[in-house]
């Protein structure tokens, strides 16, 4: 890439006119440095998300799935990794900083980011102060590829035992369909009810997908009279 024009080049370019304006191609091939033979660094940067099909299947995939391709080892794929979680960690950090209200996209963002393409399905519960900022997000359950048990008793138990002031709980749907199942339809009523019964308002319940979002507040479905 040296022998480009220097605007063609991605760092180049990103010093002049700063991160937004490189394409995923490009912001990946600063991380790959340097490509193979007959390829640069941005021709690889654009067959990887070819093969996998868009940037965020990229960023999820194992070493084994990354180090089958020609050029790419473990040591790529750590880099990738890393910069993946320090945006998770990012994301999770403004909510602890700000309240979920004030942010809600970070929300979306973050729980995408953190398990929307799992092969499995997990619920989370995030824990919420009295200014609705996160003090913690846990992985409460975890199932299989299409049911996981939960028990509102322990989610009850966990909240109470950080002093939660409220609750936001989400699970995703690894067959790529956000939309809520009858079941999770009476479980969020379940919640909903078992936690008025210690005055924590369940705010929302979110589902991801590695293709979508639903949340029960925005959708009107939630409770909490």
């Amino acid at each position: 890439m040296t022998e480009w024009p220097k605007m063609d080049q991605p760092r180049e370019k990103l010093r002049a006119l700063g991160a937004a304006a490189l394409t995923d191609a490009e912001l990946l091939a600063i991380f790959l440095r340097v490509g193979v033979k007959g390829k640069s660094a941005v021709t690889l940067a654009k067959d990887l998300l070819h093969h996998f099909g868009n940037l965020p299947r990229l960023l999820s995939c194992t070493s084994e799935e990354l180090t089958q391709i020609h050029g790419m080892g473990i040591s790529k794929w750590s880099q990738i990794q890393a910069a993946y979680e320090l945006v998770k960690r990012s994301l999770e950090e403004t909510l602890s900083q700000d309240s979920v209200f004030s942010s809600p996209s970070y929300v979306k963002e973050f729980l995408q980011a953190k398990f929307g393409r799992l092969p499995h399905e997990v619920f989370l519960c995030l824990y919420l102060d009295s200014r609705l900022h996160l003090m913690e997000c846990q992985e409460l359950f975890r199932g299989s590829l299409t049911h996981t048990a939960v028990y509102p008793r322990e989610i009850l138990k966990e909240a109470l035992s950080r002093n939660a002031s409220a609750l936001i709980v989400a699970h995703n749907h690894p067959s790529g369909n956000p939309l809520p199942s009858i079941a999770d339809q009476e479980l969020t009523l379940a919640l909903t009810k078992a936690l008025q019964l210690v005055d924590i308002p369940l705010l929302d319940h979110c589902i991801v997908s590695n293709s979508g979002f639903f949340s029960f507040s925005d959708a009107g479905l939630m409770n909490n009279e």
